[in-house]
């Protein structure tokens, strides 16, 4: 079986193993998260042996022929030495601005915007801890409007990351981010093109932003946001959100909740249902499904059955990292 060669160690993979799967299974520490091939947090360089195509893909091609793969979807074909690569440019050092709680289980931490930091709203980045761990957050902030970065993180019991932001950071910290990534978000054009928002969770983040960025760019077709929660008190933003309604004509906010008593304002279901059962076709509209996994990948296929392109129909789901 091929060998990975790994900051002097060498390891031997087994059939069908990842390189990835083949360094934690050998207790070595490195950087991952959704091990799904999207958050790009394990990105590394083959300093020898070949990346195999499919850990190439979604990497910018300026990283590609450098040799730069995802070690969580390459199988290695060959021995391959990898390290990880040289990071200027692309991590970031910055200071917390503000830290405040929008649920029980959702916290707001907005970063001062380092100069130079270009992202467009809906990507993710990579926030970094103190230990080295990294976890992917989106962007709810918009570049033009806002002069931080605003992230909206789900605290996870035992969560390395999320329990670290909300129990050992304060303003004025330094935090390490990276770039931003991702293909979740707002392009211009179509102006008169129906947009269709869901969202589970902070799932809401990504679409807060790309709702801000369409109105500020003069979308004039109806943008429909549903934001789905389990219980009422899994909702957030709903003053704000509900304030964007009453502003913008084309804007309507469906907070939707599939348990419990339902407050008035708050339509009772899954946000995936009422969607289908508010828009049964779908034929030339724009979506954008951020979220739990099931919920995206799930509704994705039916948005695509209501008439929907797939070139129009943009997802982000969201892996929870295993530790």
């Amino acid at each position: 079986m091929p060998a990975i060669e790994f900051e002097g160690g060498q390891y031997e993979s087994e059939p069908g193993e990842s390189v990835l799967d083949c360094l934690t299974r050998h207790g070595v520490s490195v950087n991952y998260s959704c091990r799904a091939g999207v958050c790009q947090s394990c990105m590394m360089v083959a300093v020898e042996g070949k990346p195999t195509p499919v850990s190439q893909l979604g990497i910018r091609e300026t990283l590609k022929a450098q040799d730069h793969f995802l070690i969580c979807s390459c199988v290695p074909e060959t021995d391959m030495t990898v390290a990880v690569p040289d990071r200027a440019g692309s991590l970031f050092e910055t200071t917390v601005v503000s830290l405040d709680r929008l649920s029980a289980d959702v916290i707001r931490l907005r970063l001062a915007r380092p100069e130079n930091y270009d992202y467009r709203p809906g990507q993710f980045l990579n926030l970094t801890n103190a230990a080295g761990i990294s976890r992917s957050y989106s962007l709810a902030s918009v570049p033009e409007l806002d002069d931080f970065l605003e992230l909206q993180i789900r605290i996870v019991p035992d969560g390395q990351v999320s329990s670290w932001v909300a129990n050992g950071l304060q303003v004025g910290d330094s935090v390490t981010i990276s770039q931003s990534a991702g293909e979740c978000s707002y392009v211009p054009g179509r102006e008169q093109q129906s947009l269709l928002l869901v969202g589970t969770g902070t799932g809401l983040a990504p679409l807060v932003g790309i709702a801000r960025d369409a109105l500020r760019q003069g979308h004039a077709g109806p943008i429909h946001l549903y934001h789905g929660s389990s219980a009422v008190e899994g909702l957030y933003l709903v003053d704000e959100l509900s304030a964007m309604d009453r502003v913008h004509e084309n804007f309507q906010y469906y907070p939707c909740v599939s348990r419990g008593a339902v407050p008035d304002g708050v339509r009772a279901g899954r946000a995936a249902d009422l969607v289908l059962q508010d828009f049964a076709k779908l034929p030339g509209w724009r979506a954008f499904l951020c979220g739990r996994e099931d919920m995206v990948k799930g509704l994705q296929k039916k948005i695509f059955l209501a008439g929907a392109s797939m070139q129009d129909i943009f997802a982000d789901p969201f892996i929870e990292a295993k530790d």
